[in-house]
C-alpha cells in the first residue's frame, strides 16, 4: 500500500505572498493591476505606485516592495473610510 505524500509549498511562495519569485517588469505591474501600461510609468514618474529600481535602461519591481505597496494602499484606504 503506497501512502500518498502531503504536496509541499514553496516557501518562497509564502515569503512572496504568492507574487512570482522573479523581479516583475512595468508591464507585469500595469496586468496585476489591470491598468494600461502609461499608467505604470505615471505612478514611476510621480512616485506614487510601488516603488521600482532600473537595471540598466530597464525598471524592476521587487514582488515584495509590490506587496507592500498594496498593504499600505489597503491601510491607506481603511484609515480613510
Amino acid at each position: 500500500m503506497s501512502r500518498s505524500r502531503p504536496a509541499q509549498v514553496d516557501p518562497r511562495a509564502t515569503l512572496r505572498g504568492g507574487l512570482p519569485d522573479r523581479y516583475l517588469t512595468p508591464i507585469d505591474i500595469a496586468a496585476m493591476f489591470e491598468v494600461p501600461l502609461e499608467t505604470v510609468y505615471q505612478w514611476r514618474k510621480k512616485r506614487t505606485g510601488p516603488p521600482g529600481f532600473r537595471v540598466g535602461k530597464h525598471v524592476r519591481y521587487d514582488p515584495a516592495d509590490v506587496r507592500a505597496y498594496v498593504v499600505q494602499q489597503r491601510q491607506a484606504d481603511a484609515d480613510a473610510a
